[in-house]
């Protein structure tokens, strides 16, 4: 069960209005970025739509901090980072300058994000009461009951959970961009055959992360190789077609967010063997 709200902290009431805020003001900034957008392709259509889905994240991040489940805290941090980019990439013009209202909303929410991810994990009272497991369906003298379990394996580092939640956000980064590039066929329609298979490429992705995720989060020897190569190979795979279907434009906009989710997940791999070696 959560804790009352008369009885829970002020830092987690600040936390959880300060979610609901970042959560509105991606809104309201993609809101500004269409309306001052000087054309409304299909791919800005793509890109746009995706950014909004973040909204969803925030109000299930909420609900994490509400439920002080301990996964609040990299959940945070990954739509964080996210937001940034997937945002940051529809304020700049293919030509021009960025609007002024876009790029005031823009600072307005990089704030928020920077604001979440130093209450998440440097304020004491945050990490205190972030650490509940997920609830269970049990078997009581009672019968079934939906309650608080332990895991039976040892607990796992925030770093491992973080490195989990990065590496599922590859599928859909790698998913946008393939969808923009359909809207390219038209002038280029030898790239057929390579956008299907990146098609396949993204969604069989999923499926590998989840596999090698499995494992990870039960200790299992090679689970860290076996992520941190997969990383490797949806880099390699997907920013010489970001580049090559969208240019240098689409290399930024789709490329850069998927790149910093790789960089964030080596970085918690390695961070989690460091403290399993101390």
């Amino acid at each position: 069960m959560t804790i009352d709200a008369e009885r829970r902290p002020r830092v987690l009431r600040a936390l959880t209005a300060l979610l609901l805020a970042t959560a509105a003001a991606t809104v309201v900034v993609e809101v500004l970025n269409y309306w001052y957008a000087p054309s409304h392709g299909f791919g800005f259509a793509v890109r746009t739509g995706w950014a909004l889905l973040r909204t969803l994240g925030w109000l299930l991040l909420v609900r994490q901090v509400r439920r002080n489940r301990a996964v609040a805290r990299p959940l945070g941090l990954i739509l964080a980072v996210t937001t940034v980019f997937a945002v940051g990439r529809l304020i700049v013009p293919r030509t021009g300058l960025p609007p002024l209202p876009g790029v005031a909303g823009f600072v307005v929410l990089l704030l928020l994000c920077v604001a979440v991810v130093v209450l998440l994990y440097r304020h004491p009272v945050v990490r205190e009461y972030l650490v509940r497991h997920p609830n269970r369906v049990v078997l009581t003298r009672e019968g079934l009951r939906v309650e608080e379990a332990a895991p039976r394996r040892a607990p796992v580092t925030g770093w491992l959970l973080t490195a989990r939640i990065a590496a599922f956000t590859y599928s859909p980064l790698m998913l946008v961009p393939c969808l923009v590039s359909f809207g390219e066929l038209r002038d280029r329609p030898e790239w057929l055959l390579a956008v299907l298979f990146w098609l396949a490429t993204g969604i069989g992705v999923s499926y590998a992360v989840l596999l090698g995720t499995f494992f990870l989060l039960r200790g299992k020897p090679g689970a860290r190789r076996y992520l941190g190569w997969l990383t490797l190979f949806v880099l390699l795979w997907d920013l010489p077609l970001c580049y090559f279907l969208l240019g240098v434009d689409g290399l930024i906009r789709d490329g850069v967010p998927l790149l910093a989710a790789g960089l964030l997940t080596w970085y918690a791999l390695h961070r989690a063997a460091k403290l399993d070696t101390a």
